[in-house]
């Protein structure tokens, strides 16, 4: 089972029962301000208990008058000036409940501990790290189905994965004997000139080596060179490791989205983290 990506007007949205929600990923400013009340009808519709849109600040008014909250705000995500904001609708008492603010509070509070961490050892010799290709695509979906039981995209199908490659995402790995251990993608916005830091997966046996740290060093290499001004990730926010992982890399925290993914077998609430790469 997984959600549709389909398009409103000139808008792109996912929905579907697998995260019970609507998720504006990319909206024209042509459809302001109808495609509010076409979310929502959709929702009612659909049973589906959550919507989510990234949109510009300019939009933001539009939103709040029908009983939209911002979670999460971004600066300079359009092109490095204008802001994006997170905006959310509940349609779910229970969803809209935080089930655990204690260890989310938690985790903030030591991922932010180590905010600027500048020092990173070397990765050890046996590792080699490169941008992944449509060849890797079966090796990178077993991957992703040993270390999430779900995830908020297909990212368990080889198919979906190519796709994907053509389409402004980048994935990068690292390798042990040949064999791929951790992995994660950044996905591009061109107009935008934002870029995603997503999709992070480190075997089990391979965690503490700190290969996502190094991982989204590279990332944000190969992304400078392709012009994106902002980088951002929306991390688990009951994972320590994430949230430390981009603390150290000087993001700043955006927010937090309540009970927005389906991932690891649940549905989680995420952290939103942002940097300027330029």
């Amino acid at each position: 089972m997984k959600d549709e990506i389909a398009t409103i007007g000139q808008s792109l949205i996912q929905y579907g029962p697998y995260n019970k929600r609507i998720y504006l990923m990319e909206m024209s400013d042509s459809d302001i301000p109808d495609i509010v009340g076409k979310l929502d009808s959709l929702a009612e519709k659909g049973g589906y208990t959550k919507v989510f849109a990234r949109i510009p600040k300019k939009a933001e008014s539009v939103f709040e008058h029908r009983g939209y909250r911002r979670e999460a705000f971004i600066p300079g995500f359009f092109r490095g000036v204008g802001g994006a904001a997170f905006m959310s609708k509940y349609f779910s008492r229970s969803r809209a409940q935080e089930k655990h603010p204690e260890r989310i509070h938690h985790v903030l509070v030591v991922a932010k501990g180590k905010a600027g961490e500048s020092h990173m050892p070397e990765p050890d010799g046996r590792f080699s790290l490169s941008a992944a290709e449509a060849a890797d695509a079966e090796e990178m979906s077993a991957v992703y189905g040993e270390v999430f039981a779900s995830y908020p995209f297909p990212i368990h199908d080889p198919d979906y994965l190519r796709s994907t490659m053509d389409d402004n995402v980048r994935y990068f790995c690292v390798r042990d004997n040949g064999h791929i251990v951790a992995l994660a993608s950044a996905e591009m916005h061109p107009e935008a000139r934002s870029v995603e830091m997503t999709d992070f997966a480190t075997l089990p046996t391979y965690r503490g080596h700190q290969l996502a740290l190094h991982l989204l060093e590279k990332m944000e290499e190969e992304m400078q060179g392709e012009r994106m001004l902002t980088a951002y990730t929306i991390a688990r926010a009951l994972s320590v490791g994430m949230n430390v992982t981009f603390a150290r890399a000087a993001y700043e925290f955006a927010g937090t989205l309540t009970n927005n993914t389906n991932i690891c077998g649940r549905i989680e609430s995420m952290n939103v983290w942002h940097k300027r790469l330029d």
